[in-house]
Parts: C-alpha cells; sequence; structure tokens
C-alpha cells in the first residue's frame, strides 16, 4: 500500500524505514511529509490507499470528509490515543482507523518520574548554575521522595509501572481510577481512593488518564483548591486534562509548588517545532515559562528506540492487514 505520513519527523524515519524493509516483498510505499493534517493538507492524500497521523493531527469532521472524497479511509494512528480522530464520523464514513495501543508504558512512566525528580532536585537550574561558573548550592534545596505520598490518577498501563517505579523510592500511594487494578494493592501496598480524598493527601499528583469529556479539564481551579498548598503536579498524559489558566494562577499563589508536563492543551502548532528565530504567539506556554519551578518538555515522554521501533512496527502491522483484506487486532471500533 503507498501510506501517507502527516506531521512526520526525523527521528521516526529511521525507525520506519527498519520495519518497512524487514516486511521484504510485501513492503509498503511510505511518504513522509512534515505538514500536520487538517482541511488545508487533506489533499495531500489524494492517491494514498492509507494515512498515518501523529497526536496533534487533526482528524476532524471536516478532514474526514475531504479523505472520504479523496477515496482515502484507512487510517493508521502512530498513537495510543485517538481523541484527535472524530471517530463517530469515521464510522459512519466506513472509515478504517487502528492505533497503537501500547508502544512503551516504560518510556511514560519513567519520564513522569524523571520530571519529578528534575523539579525536586532543580536539576536544570543546577547545570545552568555549573555552567555559569556558580557552584553554589543555595537554592537548590529539594526533598527525600522515600516517604511521601503521591497519587497516581489513572492505573492503565502507564500509570501501574509509574506506581511500580514509586514505590521502589518508598512512597506512599493513592490511586485513582474507574476501573482500580487491585494487582497495584497487592503488590506495592497502593490505596484506591476517591479523587478528593486523593489531591487532599498527596504531596505529587501524577495524571496518566485518557482524554474524554468526562476528564476534560479535571484538574481545574476547585480540584487545585482541594490539593495540599505546595503540591507537585505532573502531566505526561493529555494536556486537556489541566486547565492550564487555572494552573497559573496556583502557580502565581504558590498553591502549586512545582508543575511538570509534557502535554500542553494548546500543544498543536507548538510542540514539534522550531520557533527559536520567532515569537512565540501563544501567551500562556509563555507565561508558564516564566516560572522556575516548571518544567516543560515538548511531548517526548515516549521518545525511546524501543518505543519508535514498536510504534513503526504495529504501524506497518496494521496496514498490512488492510493489504490482506482482513481486520487489524487494534482497530477502534468505539464512537
Amino acid at each position: 500500500m503507498k501510506i501517507v505520513f502527516f506531521d512526520a519527523h526525523a527521528f521516526e524515519q529511521e525507525s520506519f524505514e527498519s520495519a518497512n524493509a524487514a516486511l521484504g516483498e510485501s513492503k509498503h510505499e511510505l511518504v513522509m511529509i512534515k505538514a500536520n493534517l487538517n482541511a488545508t493538507t487533506a489533499e495531500l492524500a489524494r492517491g494514498a490507499d492509507a494515512i498515518s497521523i501523529f497526536v496533534n493531527d487533526n482528524a476532524s469532521r471536516e478532514v474526514l470528509d475531504k479523505l472520504n472524497e479523496l477515496g482515502v479511509k484507512r487510517l493508521a494512528l502512530r498513537s495510543a490515543g485517538f481523541n484527535h480522530v472524530d471517530m463517530k464520523r469515521a464510522q459512519e464514513l466506513g472509515f478504517r482507523v487502528a492505533n497503537v495501543p501500547a508502544y512503551s508504558p516504560y518510556a511514560v512512566a519513567e519520564h513522569a518520574v524523571a520530571l519529578m525528580l528534575a523539579l525536586n532536585r532543580k536539576i536544570v537550574r543546577a547545570s545552568n548554575r555549573i555552567h555559569d561558573l556558580n557552584f553554589s548550592l543555595d537554592g537548590l534545596v529539594g526533598f527525600d521522595m522515600n516517604g511521601k505520598t503521591v497519587g497516581v490518577v489513572g492505573t492503565g498501563k502507564i500509570g501501574a509501572i509509574t506506581t511500580k517505579i514509586l514505590h521502589g523510592f518508598g512512597c506512599k500511594l493513592l490511586c485513582y481510577d474507574v476501573y482500580p487494578n487491585t494487582s497495584l494493592e497487592a503488590n506495592y501496598g497502593a490505596r484506591f481512593t476517591d479523587l478528593d480524598t486523593l489531591c487532599r493527601e498527596s504531596d505529587i499528583i501524577t495524571l496518566h488518564a485518557p482524554l474524554t469529556p468526562e476528564t476534560k479539564h479535571l484538574v481545574d481551579a476547585t480540584r487545585i483548591a482541594q490539593m495540599k498548598r505546595g503540591v507537585m503536579l505532573v502531566n505526561t498524559s493529555r494536556g486537556g486534562l489541566v486547565n492550564t489558566a487555572d494552573a497559573i494562577e496556583a502557580l502565581k499563589a504558590g498553591h502549586i509548588g512545582y508543575f511538570g508536563i509534557d502535554v500542553y492543551e494548546q500543544e498543536q502548532g507548538i510542540f514539534f517545532n522550531d520557533f527559536s528565530d520567532t515569537v512565540l504567539q501563544d501567551d500562556m506556554i509563555a507565561r508558564l515559562m516564566t516560572f522556575p519551578n516548571v518544567l516543560i518538555t515538548s511531548h517526548q515522554a515516549f521518545l525511546t528506540h524501543t518505543a519508535l521501533h514498536n510504534i513503526a512496527e504495529t504501524t506497518l502491522a496494521n496496514v498490512s492487514a488492510w493489504a490482506a483484506g482482513s481486520t487489524s487486532p487494534n482497530e477502534i471500533k468505539t464512537a
């Protein structure tokens, strides 16, 4: 099949070329383009048998209608989440949509904990100071992770691994999920509780929930007010889980003491791009960057060799199933 990859990046090209070569005579034609999928760029899919999109591409109703007009009705996601796809419209039009349900939950969980450690021990500030030949330790005091209470919101694959890692640090673990993972209680002494209790008792809160209409702005001013003053909040899941404007106000007031994010609710058009020679137009993320207790990474939590390899293999396996006239086990059916 001819596959057009939207929002293609240099860091993933080698993995896809390698995985495609391994298919031998069954390999596909890969067309990598830098542009994001949207109503304007959908035309670039003309002649494709399938397209592949990433997390900041736009597969809204309007875009799907345009793809349908072009005869492109196979959509291979290079992500687990599919909140950027209008699944109801996709099903109405008869699209085949498949995702990568698990590429490396370890990568994301480890990045979440890395953000915690870097914020706590002020690693970035310390490194910058050393490069300025300032070897003072003033202002770099952190805290022991051991004994701290960490609230894990969402205990799917990533949340469960995060819980396991934090257990190794000696943290007390509170968990919240609409479908509790009882093995975490048995194996790591985690305690499942309601979200209000988790917010009140946790020193650190880490978010690993999917973005749904029910979880959008799960963390807002009301929820933040329930948290301990000086709480550390980490989000490596979906930007829309946090009301950024409310988080900024809480940072200004000192209620949020540390804020680590790998995702941002307005990241589309910003993350994965280089604006170093321009003036950043997003006022909220610009404001976040002024806080010394905020650490932002550009949706890189997944970015390991293992994850890239798994994403490439699974994405091409999904397309290969369609090429063979069969159904991929990763096809999404829920509208």
